[in-house]
């Protein structure tokens, strides 16, 4: 697919540097770029860590504060009525 891509100029004469540098085409080099940027967009968007947050566990215990904290709001409160 054709598209038009405008570009700083120093970002561009280093691209098309390093496609004659490599003797490859530059559109060669912008494909490599946009593939590698689209590769770590995805791995950071997989989160390693998330496997070890027990959202279920967490969300229960929202549940049961806030249940806890319904019921102590329908108490009345003695004192402020005294």
């Amino acid at each position: 697919m054709k598209t038009t891509l405008e570009t700083p100029d120093a970002l561009f004469r280093r691209a098309r540097s390093m496609a004659a540098e490599r003797g490859i085409p530059l559109r060669e080099v912008v494909t490599e770029a946009v593939k590698e940027k689209l590769a770590a967009n995805t791995s950071a968007g997989h989160k390693p860590w998330l496997k070890h947050v027990r959202l279920r566990q967490l969300l229960r215990e929202t549940h049961r504060i806030n249940r806890l904290i319904e019921a102590e709001s329908e108490k009345p409160d003695t004192e402020m009525w005294r």
